[in-house]
C-alpha cells in the first residue's frame, strides 16, 4: 500500500524534531506488534508517506493504532485537542512487482521536489538514508529493493543511488492514476485484487 496521511486542515503534523523522532518510534512499535513490512517513508512538515505491505492484520487496524497514539502524544505535547488527521487517510494498493522502485523513488524524492533539499540525502526524515546506509536502526525492509539492484550490498547500493539520479519516467499522475481511487496496477493485477476482495479475503 501506497498511504498518505495529512493533517487536518494542512496544519502541520510535524513542529519539532521531537515529533518527528516520535512518529517513527510508534511506527516501529507497530511494525514489531503486527508484523508488516516497511519498504519506504517519508514524513513531511503536513503529512506522511508510508509505503507498506501488511501481514495478516489489517492496514486499517495498523493506521489506526498509530494514527492515535501519535494524535495523544501531540494533543498532550502542544495542549490541544481534537483530530490531528484529516479524516481517514487514502491508500492505495499497489502491483508492488511493477511499481515498487518507483513508487520508492517517488516518495524518497518528495522532499526534492518540495524545494526543501537539493538532494534525498539531505532531507533527515525519509527512509532514503537507510537505502544508502547512512541510518541504520533497521525500520526499513531494504532487502527487496536492493535485491533488484544486486545480491551484493555495495553494489546495490551503488546502483540504487546511480537509479536515484536518473529522471524519473512516471509522474505524479501516473501514481494517483488509480482504479476505484485506491488500485495501482495492470488489467490483470486489478482483476486479482477484486476477486480476492469478492471473497473477502481483503
Amino acid at each position: 500500500y501506497h498511504v498518505i496521511t495529512r493533517g487536518n486542515q494542512r496544519q502541520k503534523v510535524f513542529r519539532e524534531e521531537k515529533d518527528f523522532l516520535k512518529y517513527l518510534e510508534f511506527l516501529s512499535d507497530y511494525k514489531d506488534r503486527y508484523g508488516f513490512w516497511v519498504y519506504a517513508y517519508v514524513l513531511m512538515g503536513t503529512h506522511v508517506h508510508l509505503l507498506i505491505e501488511t501481514g495478516q492484520v489489517p492496514l486499517s487496524k495498523i493506521l489506526q493504532g498509530i494514527n492515535q497514539r501519535f494524535t495523544m502524544y501531540f494533543n498532550r505535547r502542544y495542549g490541544t485537542v481534537g483530530h490531528l488527521f484529516q479524516g481517514r487517510y487514502k491508500a492505495i494498493l499497489c502491483d508492488r512487482d511493477a511499481y515498487l522502485l518507483s513508487l520508492v523513488k517517488y516518495l524518497h524524492c518528495n522532499p526534492v521536489r518540495a524545494g526543501m533539499v537539493r538532494r534525498p540525502e539531505e532531507y533527515r526524515w525519509s527512509s532514503h538514508r537507510e537505502y544508502i546506509g547512512l541510518n541504520k536502526d533497521g525500520l526499513v525492509n531494504t532487502g527487496l529493493v536492493m535485491g533488484m539492484f544486486s545480491k551484493d550490498l555495495k553494489r546495490g547500493r551503488r546502483l540504487y543511488v546511480e537509479y536515484m539520479r536518473e529522471d524519473e519516467k512516471a509522474s505524479k499522475e501516473d501514481f494517483y492514476r488509480t482504479v476505484d481511487q485506491r488500485i495501482l496496477g495492470d488489467e490483470e493485477f486489478v482483476e486479482r485484487v477484486r476477486g480476492r476482495t469478492k471473497n473477502g479475503i481483503l
